[in-house]
């Protein structure tokens, strides 16, 4: 686009990929430029205060909350480079445009922009929401001014954000760990894991029976000839299900009206059904109809990317907005499912190429958002230009990231504007009456897609992994009231209840959205946050907290409630909307929720109270250090209540002596963090125990606790190995109990406790694997266990022993003996598999979890994928396992290995040689060790300064 003839233009964007596009859309006379994100802030920390300031009492916070919250602004040290170049072209040219995201950051760059850089020349704001050569055109030629209301509720949000971190945690430095930051939505977002692992520590489970019953009709017409139906009601009550049962005691709820059936009851009432006449009672037909989903915001993208490319938060949005910046989808922080015109129309053109006619409704759909305070007049995330182009077209042009993400938002986009999905839905009642005269009643539903729609194009995910797809047909017979059925199996079904699931990034951005908390561009920044503080970790995809989380957030509910409360923090979200809107003021906001005034618009619970400021200082000598750093268990059998205390090395287990309470608090109105004083070095408390590194608060079970304590200090000296002269010491890890001496390490096996093990077993284990002796040819016999039970080996040559204790017992020549024997062919029964999945999606075909040599693994029967590093079985989902087994189809199958050259014959090393060598090492060992100095545990990084 040519500017005006003479006439020299600026256009400063945020970064230089942005910068790179852009530059491309206009003609010459335009210079654009990349300010590299914000050019200035708040002071990071003491050291960026200016001089002039230093002596300021407000200089820590950075502003100035005596005079109307006036904000210190300091350039980043990174960015004055740059400012330095921005700065001389300002002087060169004719006009300015300001060219940031048109969202408020992006408003509140192209301020700070102009308070830094201070143009002697015309400014103007210069909007778009996609990078094409339309869009930039019209921007330039419809600029505007910079949006005040937009900036101040920016400021605002900066500034309170400052005010909370920097005030609330020093309380916790004080009270928990130094270091430790508190922010206004990351311990919300905290305290909302915090309380879900609090649910799943109190769940006791359940278990409850029902019948499956495979129905067979006797002369099918449309359908299959068989379908599955479930025990539903006995005697007129229904049947219990998980739904039934209290989740922390595991009994049926006051009240239920259930029949709570047992392994025994179910059995024996399948028995008594055996050889009896079925009958369908009821058959309810209603057509089935599925609307499309609404196209992408940033939340839904998010959880969308999570659960089906399993992108964590911060990937989606930086694939995003590389998608943004090179031209490929409008602006990816977005809360408004609105699509223009234009976009409907390029839509729906392309349905139309694609799917046909019959695949576009009449009239264009519009949606209407579900979030508070949604910028309706911006758009939903989409493929940019007029012409969206397909994932075929610009597959060569993107990375393997960018091509799946764009391929998501371009299916979303074009299925919502696609048909509706149709069809049909069936729900069926069948009767029996057992040989006891039980009436038992069985039910079976179906359902029957005629007309996919836009099901052809994008079926979206679910956080449940027990959830049908949309698109899932279960087809059952053609059936009528009265007609007889016979029973081909009649199958009784255990089932145990389940705890609640854990947060996933993309439950947790859900959750925020859902109760008003946090805004489209915070999302990825609060899941890098809470985990960046140590106070969540992911295993696999689940977030569990830590039980720091635990400590802090429990400090928080004690002493500052309203600080967390989520009713309170949605609220100041739409106060802040409130000021982008005009409608409130900021200097009256930040007034109320510091200082107290009630004149404000800010939260009156906390003007009440005196303010934040008042909150944080007055209250700080009620709060026990020790108490807050003790997360209870439970008591045990002996009546000793067992606790975790977060202390300053790590987490620790504490179980109470006879007469004392773990718990209790040292000394009140302590002001140590991590209970130091009276209890956290001086060891008056009672047992303690180490925590292994990776063990989640609700793998904490009585079990598990007694078998860390081992009877005592968590780990106990069985002895001192005679050969070596170092102590052999029982442990236990993640894994289970294992022996330890010096740097060897051995499990205990499957037929020891820790309770009953002796110096003479733990001996044992730790000269495993054992040395039988030397076969005629040279090569070393050994005995040894693994993941399969005891063996004995011969280079590459295997044979199971027959019991453990062989193990230590086998000679040579029966060693030789067993490995000169033909391995049988006869394989063992095969272990059933640890879970059934239901059938993969994409191929139809049954999946299950199996435990294989190298850990738990998912297969189709074809193709195998082991679970990876965090996954466990039980919270792997089913579309996880079928994108998992999905990848390992497009590899094909692995390549055959070439067969190795044959060895030389090993020389001859006699166990004698073996033994002394081994003797030396570890004495060399020793010595080194003893002259080496100890070195000290690496203290976790911790920022200078709280994050707000």
């Amino acid at each position: 686009m040519p500017s005006n003839a003479g006439t020299t233009r600026l256009v400063i964007v945020e970064s230089p990929a942005k910068a790179k596009t852009i530059s491309g859309y206009l003609g010459p006379g335009y210079v654009v430029e990349a300010s590299f994100g914000h050019v200035r802030d708040l002071p990071r920390n003491a050291a960026d205060v200016p001089a002039k300031y230093k002596g300021e009492p407000w200089a820590r916070l950075g502003v100035d909350v005596d005079n109307g919250f006036h904000a210190l602004y300091v350039v980043s040290p990174d960015r004055k480079q740059q400012i330095s170049k921005l700065v001389k072209l300002a002087k060169e040219v004719d006009e300015i445009f300001l060219a940031t995201d048109e969202d408020r950051e992006g408003e509140a760059i192209a301020w700070h922009l102009v308070e830094t850089l201070k143009p002697k020349v015309p400014v103007k704001r210069m909007v778009f929401h996609e990078i094409t050569k339309p869009a930039i055109q019209a921007a330039v030629a419809n600029p505007r001014e910079i949006d005040r209301d937009l900036v101040d509720a920016q400021e605002a949000r900066r500034i309170l954000d400052r005010l909370y971190g920097y005030e609330v945690s020093p309380v916790l430095w004080k009270k928990v760990m130094p270091k430790l930051s508190a922010g206004r939505v990351q311990s919300v977002a905290t305290r909302i894991v915090v309380e879900r692992e609090r649910q799943r520590m109190a769940f006791r489970t359940a278990e409850y029976w029902d019948i499956l019953a495979t129905l067979a009709v006797a002369k099918p017409g449309e359908g299959p000839r068989t379908f599955n139906a479930t025990l539903v009601a006995l005697g007129g009550d229904r049947i219990a299900t998980g739904k039934d049962f209290e989740p922390t005691t595991g009994r049926v709820r006051a009240g239920a009206g259930v029949v709570h059936l047992d392994e025994g009851g179910a059995r024996g009432l399948a028995a008594r059904l055996a050889d009896q006449p079925f009958t369908v009672t009821r058959v309810e037909e209603k057509p089935y109809r599925r609307r499309p989903y609404a196209p992408f915001i940033t939340s839904t993208l998010q959880q969308e990317a999570a659960r089906k490319l399993r992108f964590s938060s911060q990937q989606t949005m930086r694939t995003a907005q590389r998608l943004y910046e090179n031209g490929y989808i409008t602006y990816m922080r977005t809360d408004s499912v609105n699509l223009s015109e234009t976009a409907i129309a390029a839509a729906r053109r392309q349905i139309v190429e694609l799917y046909g006619e019959r695949s576009v409704p009449p009239e264009p759909r519009r949606y209407t958002g579900k979030v508070k305070n949604a910028q309706e007049a911006h758009e939903a995330i989409r493929p940019a230009g007029d012409n969206f182009r397909t994932p075929g077209e610009v597959a060569k042009e993107l990375s393997a990231e960018e091509f799946k993400l764009y391929e998501l938002i371009w299916r979303r986009t074009i299925a919502s504007q696609m048909t509706d999905a149709v069809g049909s839905s069936v729900s069926v009642r069948i009767r029996a009456v057992s040989s006891a005269q039980e009436e038992a009643d069985f039910g079976a539903t179906g359902k029957t897609i005629t007309d996919p729609g836009f099901l052809r194009a994008y079926v979206e995910s679910s956080d449940d992994e027990n959830a049908e797809a949309e698109d899932a047909e279960r087809r059952l017979p053609t059936l009528v009231k009265d007609q007889p059925l016979t029973a081909d199996e009649l199958a009784a079904q255990g089932h145990h209840t389940q705890p609640p699931s854990r947060y996933t990034e993309a439950s947790l951005v859900k959750a925020l959205e859902e109760l008003g908390i946090g805004r489209p561009s915070t999302y990825a920044s609060i899941m890098q946050t809470i985990q960046d503080r140590g106070y969540v970790v992911k295993r696999g995809q689940a977030m569990i907290p830590s039980f720091l989380a635990f400590a802090v957030i429990g400090l928080m509910e004690r002493h500052y409630p309203r600080l967390i409360d989520y009713d309170f923090t949605a609220s100041m979200e739409n106060e802040l909307d409130e000021i982008a809107g005009g409608d409130h003021a900021a200097v009256d906001f930040l007034t109320s929720f510091y200082f107290g005034s009630t004149n404000g618009t800010g939260d009156q619970a906390i003007a009440h109270a005196g303010g934040l400021k008042k909150l944080v200082t007055e209250n700080l000598s009620e709060i026990d250090a020790r108490s807050v750093n003790s997360i209870p268990l439970f008591t045990d059998d002996e009546g000793r209540e067992v606790v975790v205390r977060v202390g300053r090395y790590g987490p620790y287990l504490q179980r109470a002596l006879p007469g004392s309470v773990a718990g209790s608090a040292s000394v009140a109105g302590s002001t140590s963090a991590s209970g130091e004083g009276e209890g956290e070095e001086g060891g008056s408390q009672g047992d303690r125990a180490p925590i292994p590194e990776g063990l989640a608060p609700d793998e904490l079970t009585p079990e598990k606790v007694h078998e860390l304590f081992l009877g005592g200090g968590g780990e106990r000296k069985l002895g001192d190995d005679p050969s070596t002269g170092e102590p052999i010491v029982l442990k236990s890890g993640r894994f289970g109990p294992y022996v330890a001496s010096g740097e060897r390490k051995s499990s205990l096996l499957r037929s020891q406790t820790p309770d009953s093990l002796t110096l003479e077993q733990a001996l044992q284990l730790l000269r495993l694997p054992r040395l039988i002796g030397v076969a005629p040819d040279g090569v070393e016999v050994f005995a040894n266990n693994g993941r399969y039970g005891p063996y004995v080996k011969r280079g590459d040559e295997f044979r199971s022993l027959d019991s453990e204790d062989k193990m230590f017992t086998v000679t040579l020549d029966e060693a030789l003996a067993l490995l000169a024997a033909p391995k049988t062919r006869q394989r063992r029964a095969a272990a059933p598999p640890l879970r059934e999945m239901g059938n993969d999606p994409l191929t139809e075909k049954p999946l299950v979890i199996k435990d294989g040599r190298f850990g738990p693994y998912v297969t189709d029967g074809e193709f195998n994928a082991s679970l990876r590093r965090g996954q466990t079985p039980e919270e792997l989902t089913l579309e996880q396992a079928s994108e998992m087994l999905a990848e390992k189809r497009a590899k094909g199958p692995a390549p055959k290995k070439k067969a190795a050259k044959k060895a030389a014959p090993a020389k001859k090393t006699t166990a004698a040689k073996k033994t002394t060598a081994a003797k030396k090492t570890t004495a060399a060992k020793a010595t080194a060790a003893k002259k080496a100095p100890a070195k000290k545990a690496a203290p976790k990084k911790a920022t200078s300064t709280p994050n707000e």
